[in-house]
């Protein structure tokens, strides 16, 4: 079916035959005014008309004609248009439509069944006061000259014009046919603000608006924006509406219990148009969300809860709730609250509830402890001494570990300290419940107590005893002999440095001969010669036996020599007597001589 130089063709192509009927229309559907046009094959008989105006022919050979396939209004697509060239298809379909309607079925809605549709107005067309420019007998002149092409300005935006060519020469005229062509839409004006604005709940709203007046050209979509008030110049949401037929639309992505400005967008291909002000429109309340659960300040028997508002409130809050394993146990508008009497170190589960004037929200549920606190009571530990240098320490987990057993501690002192310096011999994480302690004294005396520790701090025990088996003394002194006259010696020693067990005797040996043998720690020599050599070694005995000292030599003091000097002198020359001496038969210390001579003398020259 074409509509083409005043006459409306229909073309009827089947296996059989090729039918054609024209309509004779001239210009009379060029008035600006809707106009009826009926197409109609029944039986033999193909019809055409429009208004008033009716044509009918037969087809040569009757054939039921049956659509299978889609029906193309307007024009068709290129690559089916090369199938069909016998039928001489045009430019598509320059104007406006409605209302189409099939023998079988009701009107059409071009908008919803349309599969494509490019640069369409399929809701109508807008009034124009250009109808005369198509009629042919009214064309205006736009150019007269030489030239091949020519440029037209000061048309009406998206106003369909008929253009042809007439050659002139001295023998006469040729005209061409009736071209079809439209002006460029123009950008939307005077897009009006939205009439009607309708919170669906906090987070969306329902936007109703007036079509825009003096629009020249198909509004291609609408946009809905929402501003927040006083807020930065971008649209915190906004939503395209492409089906331009409906003055409704819905635009989400809002914030509960927030002012906004809605603006309403009008596009057409020319460009986009915003109402120069919005409607405004507070969002209702909604539940909050991320509500966060509470945060506590443990101690033994108490936790100090406290809780931030939700990060998005969505409202006033107006109460919270707390729950302690399920029980409410406070309610209000406070961010804090003391749960009181509680164990030590015991988990309790919590969650917070946060409320507005829309509903409530629960935050995630937390498990909270108490704080912990040291064992309530530490037995002694269980001591077995091993052999004189190794002690084998154990002890029980604590009845009441009030908290998490962290480690345990070992101190231990000796006699040696007087039981007054305390020494950490053991601190483990590793929760045994044993040790061993060597590189011990033999022969001491050893209290040792043991600490269980938790979070909470430490306790310890009271302290066991133990005394390492003995062993024979290490360390035994050399002697200190000290002569005070000729004849005797005063030697005392000191203790071994290392007992290994409890001292019984010590015993002193002088020139290899044990002088005495008692506890005492010195001893005094006499009846000695002058200046005589002596030696001495001190003796140090246990239970398990004795070691000796190192050994030391003194002598004592020197006295006066005992006996003659005899004297030979005998004369070398008239100048020189060699004088020889023997030693006193008791030196009594180391000697020096003085020799003394008597007589005349050569004075020196």
């Amino acid at each position: 079916i074409e509509l083409k130089s005043g006459i409306l063709s229909i073309l009827l192509k089947t296996g059989l035959a090729f039918t054609q009927l024209d309509l004779w229309l001239g210009l009379f559907y060029c008035d600006g005014k809707w106009k009826e046009a009926t197409v109609k094959k029944e039986g033999s008989v193909i019809s055409a008309s429009m208004d008033e105006l009716r044509e009918q022919t037969l087809e040569p050979q009757v054939q039921k004609l049956d659509v299978n396939s889609p029906v193309y209004i307007g024009g068709i697509p290129p690559e089916i248009q090369n199938t069909y060239k016998e039928l001489g298809l045009e430019q598509g379909f320059g104007g406006c439509m409605k209302d189409v309607k099939f023998t079988r079925g009701a009107v059409v809605n071009l908008a919803s069944v349309s599969s494509s549709a490019v640069r369409v107005n399929l809701d109508g067309c807008l009034s124009t006061d250009s109808a005369v420019n198509c009629r042919g007998n009214d064309s205006i002149l736009v150019y007269r000259g030489k030239e091949q092409s020519v440029y037209e300005s000061g048309l009406q935006p998206f106003t369909e014009y008929l253009y042809r060519v007439v050659a002139l020469n001295e023998g006469g005229s040729v005209a061409s046919e009736w071209t079809r062509v439209r002006t460029r839409e123009s950008v939307p004006q005077n897009v009006p603000t939205p009439s009607r604005v309708h919170s669906i709940n906090g987070y969306s709203i329902e936007v109703t608006w007036d079509k825009p007046a003096g629009v020249i050209g198909v509004i291609e979509k609408y946009i809905l924006k929402a501003y927040e008030e006083d807020g930065p110049s971008v649209p915190i949401t906004s939503a395209e509406l492409a089906d331009t037929g409906m003055l409704t639309g819905i635009l989400t992505g809002l914030h509960p219990f927030t002012n906004y400005a809605v603006t309403l967008t009008a596009c057409t291909l020319a460009g986009c148009t915003e109402s120069l002000h919005a409607l405004n429109i507070s969002t209702p309340q909604e539940a909050p969300e991320d509500v966060q659960p509470p945060t506590a300040i443990s101690l033994p028997t108490l936790l100090l809860l406290s809780w931030s508002p939700p990060k998005t409130p969505n409202g006033v809050i107006t109460q919270y709730t707390l729950y302690l394993n399920g029980v409410p146990i406070y309610s209000g508008n406070g961010t804090k609250y003391v749960v009181k009497d509680l164990a030590v170190f015991t988990p309790y589960r919590f969650l917070l509830t946060a409320c507005t004037a829309a509903g409530c929200t629960n935050s995630s549920q937390v498990t909270l402890f108490t704080a912990q606190l040291p064992p309530s009571h530490v037995d002694a530990p269980i001591l077995t001494v091993l052999d004189s240098r190794t002690i084998y320490v154990q002890w029980k987990e604590p009845v009441e570990v009030n908290g998490i057993l962290d480690r345990y501690i070992i101190y231990i002192t000796n006699n040696e300290q007087n039981f007054t310096k305390w020494s950490v011999i053991y601190n483990s994480t590793e929760l045994f419940l044993d040790y061993t302690i060597q590189q011990l004294f033999p022969g001491t005396e050893y209290l040792i107590k043991l600490a269980a520790c938790t979070g909470g701090g430490c306790s310890i025990s009271e302290a066991s005893r133990a005394v390492t088996d003995e062993s024979t003394p290490e360390g035994v002194p050399a002697p200190k002999a000290h002569s005070y006259s000729s004849d005797s010696f005063n030697i005392s020693w000191a203790k071994p440095e290392y007992p290994n067990g409890v001292i019984i005797n010590y015993g002193l040996y002088m020139n290899g001969v044990l002088m005495q043998n008692s506890s005492q720690l010195h001893y005094y020599a006499y009846g000695l010669a002058p200046w005589s050599l002596h030696s001495f070694r001190v003796q140090a005995c246990t239970a398990k036996g004795c070691a000796l000292g190192p050994l030391v030599e003194a002598r004592t003091m020197e006295a006066a020599p005992e006996g003659t000097v005899d004297v030979l002198a005998t004369v070398d020359g008239s100048k020189t007597v060699q004088v020889k001496w023997l030693a006193p038969n008791k030196p009594n210390g180391h000697l020096t001589y003085t020799v003394l001579v008597t007589g005349l003398f050569y004075a020196d020259q």
